[in-house]
């Protein structure tokens, strides 16, 4: 794979990888899986040289200053790229959704009408921080016939690096040509501005990362673009909630994880559960290290107890990812003021209602927009590899093409394939 200097050798990358897309697309399930299988193998078995190279990243990205948040985006360990493989094994078994027939029927002319799935052609992506985003992307365009162009960023560059030379051997040892993966080696800015100009050679881009680069993509992109990914997820606790699976939940949503976009950031409670299940949440949020932005109703309600980690919210608390360990808390006085709350705050990436009450649940569903909606379990859950489509190439807060986590068949379009008998139209 050549090294990009300059907009021309970008171009050239481009045509590149569109020709390889065309190649791939003719190409059965089976080399596409087995392509998969290697680069899972490889993914296990080659794994010294992956961390040594992440190793470089992380320790200038620590020297830099960098955030806790985006630093434990960056880290691979042997755990994480172990779960990759795993993740790259799961598409290899999905059902390969090229050639698909979504619907089919007879018109009473005789014509035989059917749409099938067929890919896209190229996927771009621009991300920030995150090396297992390089397989996740690589591996769903793959198994869905398309190419991409990726473009990771400068802090994360060696680590990627040695990714997509393994992704390009393990691809080319199936049989498959390699350029069917293509990586933007030059960390130049004004690249990007003319990646985002390439309107002829790539069919769709999907950005990934903070508000800013998202922005930035959505508004100077001429190919069209799915954005997402920023999420300002609620979980709100209805007056009928189980206290014992509210509080659990919530530790999940927040702790589990809480440097991703699906990690909770506010608990909405009825006041009528607030009592009872308050303060069991906020001592477990505490003892993991949360901090707990509270209202004035919360705060009351919890009152001075030694050792609980609370502070004041503020109108900034609402509405706010944090990805760290902190959350917002708010006591509400109904499901209405806990929707109206979501619809002013929330991103439209994942909201969450705990709740005995079959009808409160089925009015969040209906009401709440957003790309998941969630009862009764963790806002965690919004994932590629948990709803089982084996990994995402990005979450979409958009609705169109595609909303929620992009799997196989979100990197897909469709065409009409119509067959006749001589007829002709009158």
């Amino acid at each position: 794979m050549p090294t990009v200097t300059d907009r021309e050798s970008l171009l050239k990358l481009g045509k590149t990888a569109q020709r390889a897309a065309r190649e791939l697309a003719r190409l059965p399930a089976g080399p596409k899986n087995q392509a998969l299988l290697n680069v899972a193998a490889a993914l296990e078995g080659e794994q010294g040289p992956i961390l040594e190279a992440n190793g470089r990243d992380y320790g200038a990205a620590q020297a830099s200053g960098m955030d806790a948040a985006m630093l434990d985006r960056l880290l691979l360990n042997p755990e994480r790229l172990n779960g990759m493989a795993g993740d790259v094994r799961a598409i290899a078994g999905l059902p390969d959704p090229i050639g698909e027939v979504i619907e089919s029927g007879t018109l009473t002319n005789g014509l035989a009408v059917e749409r099938r799935r067929v890919p896209l052609g190229v996927i771009g992506s621009i991300y920030e921080s995150r090396p297992n985003v390089t397989i996740d992307i690589a591996a769903l365009t793959l198994k869905s016939g398309n190419a991409c162009v990726l473009r990771g960023g400068r802090e994360s560059l060696n680590s990627n690096l040695a990714l997509i030379g393994l992704l390009r051997r393990a691809i080319g040892e199936a049989g498959i040509n390699p350029d069917v993966i293509q990586y933007i080696d030059n960390t130049d800015r004004e690249l990007v501005d003319s990646l985002l100009q390439m309107k002829e050679y790539i069919d769709l881009l999907v950005p990934r990362g903070g508000p800013g680069l998202i922005n930035f993509v959505a508004d100077n992109a001429a190919m069209p673009v799915v954005a997402g990914g920023v999420g300002v997820c609620h979980t709100y606790i209805d007056r009928t909630a189980d206290f014992e699976k509210a509080a659990n939940i919530v530790l999940n949503a927040k702790v589990q994880r809480p440097t991703v976009c699906n990690a909770l950031d506010t608990v909405l409670l009825h006041s009528e559960a607030a009592p009872g299940c308050l303060p069991v949440i906020a001592r477990n949020l505490s003892d993991a290290g949360v901090e707990l932005h509270c209202d004035h109703r919360a705060l009351s309600i919890l009152g001075p107890e030694p050792g609980l980690n609370t502070l004041p919210a503020t109108e900034e608390d609402w509405g706010k990812e944090y990805l760290s360990l902190t959350a917002a808390i708010k006591v509400v006085d109904s499901l209405d003021e806990a929707l109206e709350h979501i619809e002013t705050y929330g991103s439209g990436h994942t909201e969450a209602i705990i709740t005995g009450d079959k009808q409160a649940s089925e009015r969040f569903q209906r009401d709440v927009d957003a790309a998941a909606v969630i009862v009764n379990a963790s806002t965690r859950f919004t994932d590629g590899g948990q709803l089982g489509l084996g990994a995402e190439v990005g979450i979409s807060t958009q609705k169109f093409h595609a909303r929620g986590p992009l799997g196989l068949r979100e990197l897909t379009s469709y065409k009409w394939v119509i067959i006749g008998d001589g007829q002709i139209r009158e």
